[in-house]
């Protein structure tokens, strides 16, 4: 699950596991040294969501710019709105 093998990978005895181990033959004794927020499943997660909630320096100034050019265009649309209502008016 975590490591991407397209198949499964042979462990022995004293190797480390990671969750999502599949047993296919025999018996599995295993012991375990981390759980909850310190699996590795769980540090992944973990570091996917401080990813998510940062925002690259790029990011950050295209939302700038975004958000101003928003502003230009709604102010470009009602002025020609107006010169058009003016204009239609004189006419």
């Amino acid at each position: 699950m975590l490591t991407g093998e397209p198949v499964p990978v042979t462990k022995r005895a004293g190797d480390k596991l990671i969750g999502a181990t599949l047993n296919t033959s025999g018996a599995l004794v295993m012991r375990s040294e981390r759980v909850g927020a310190q699996t590795m499943l769980s540090q992944i997660v973990q570091m996917v969501a401080q990813a998510q909630r940062s925002k690259a320096p790029m990011q950050r100034m295209a939302d700038q710019v975004a958000g101003w050019f928003v502003i230009v265009v709604v102010g470009i649309a009602l002025l020609t709105f107006f010169a058009w209502g003016v204009r239609w008016a004189a006419a």
